[in-house]
């Protein structure tokens, strides 16, 4: 696996996420390596991918797990696929402190 789903950018982290809908709960399940190596976090959210439910519960559990309003938070591209690329608005390197945190606890 090539490096971590999350770079710290200016104005805050971008995330890569595979993102499983209908998944029976919300949940981060770690990260995995894509088959071209590349590393994504692994989520799940209930939500059906309809009407952009899917997404929405995608951007609720990350911002719950961060400790950030979801406003912060935006969809930068993968709206209709499951691999996304999300953007969080803050300081980088806290908000990477957090997610390994919340990794490291599961």
């Amino acid at each position: 696996m090539s490096g971590t789903p999350w770079t710290i950018v200016p104005y805050g982290m971008m995330l890569t996420v595979r993102l499983t809908p209908k998944g029976g709960r919300d949940a981060l399940d770690g990260i995995e390596a894509l088959s071209d190596g590349r590393a994504v976090l692994k989520a799940r959210v209930r939500a059906i991918p309809e009407d952009g439910e899917a997404n929405a519960a995608l951007q609720k559990l990350i911002a719950k797990s961060l400790a950030v309003p979801a406003s912060r938070i935006t969809l930068q591209s993968g709206h209709t696929s499951r691999l996304k690329t999300l953007t969080i608005e803050g300081d980088g390197a806290t908000l990477v402190a957090t997610l390994t945190a919340v990794l490291n606890d599961r």
